[in-house]
């Protein structure tokens, strides 16, 4: 049971990190702006913050990207990996599914364009700029969740987590979305149908987490000390 409770969480938390995403691009969008990149950034941090804290036990943290990265560095088991990307994605998806059921009803103009359900794409930049901006950003990310699991204040790992995806949101919003997270732009693209340079969200991240898990066994270090 203690693997199928660990993709529960991850297919749970990966559900809640993409719906607050892409609803609060929704919202945002409903409301004329006043939710603006900084309410939108915090939505998705706390969510951020919130599945960390509420899913410990889940298996590679609600992202694709950092699963990949795990695989390439033979950190996961090759067959827990991939059920662990099926979670993801499939905790995505429900979420982009729901979100489109929702909004269907009172609000359909934001299922189209320009939202499309609160899709990540580039916004007046080009796919190099952005795939960069994700890759660096995801690094960040990265390094902080190794960050989170070797600090001997270990409960503060949740609030470490959320500030990098706040500070991701906030710096990289309004030019990609700050997804920092392939499962953010995959729910919202497959229920609305988008998928315009949807490649930057899987390129970028990717990257980044795997840029991290070389670099960050040197620069984060274990707190074994009482």
């Amino acid at each position: 049971m203690g693997g199928l409770r660990a993709f529960a969480c991850e297919l749970a938390g990966t559900f809640a990190l993409t719906l607050a995403g892409a609803g609060a691009v929704c919202m945002d969008a409903a409301t004329n702006g006043r939710l603006g990149p900084l309410g939108v950034a915090i939505s998705y941090a706390a969510a951020v913050t919130a599945v960390y804290y509420a899913f410990p036990g889940a298996a590679c943290r609600f992202n694709p990207a950092l699963t990949l990265a795990d695989l390439a560095a033979r950190r996961t088991p090759p067959l827990r990996g991939i059920f662990v990307l099926a979670a993801q994605l499939l905790g995505a998806t429900c979420a982009g599914l729901f979100l489109s059921a929702v909004l269907r009803a009172g609000k359909p103009e934001l299922l189209g364009s320009p939202v499309y359900l609160g899709s990540c794409a580039p916004n007046g930049i080009g796919y190099r700029a952005a795939t960069l901006i994700e890759a660096v950003i995801t690094f960040f990310l990265a390094c902080t969740v190794a960050a989170s699991t070797l600090r001997r204040r270990r409960a503060l790992g949740p609030m470490a987590v959320g500030a990098a995806a706040l500070f991701g949101g906030l710096a990289a919003g309004p030019l990609t979305g700050g997804a920092m997270n392939p499962a953010r732009a995959f729910g919202p693209a497959i229920a609305a149908g988008y998928w315009s340079q949807h490649y930057v969200y899987w390129v970028g991240p990717l990257a980044g987490a795997a840029l991290a898990a070389l670099i960050a066994p040197y620069l984060v270090h274990e707190e074994n000390f009482p």
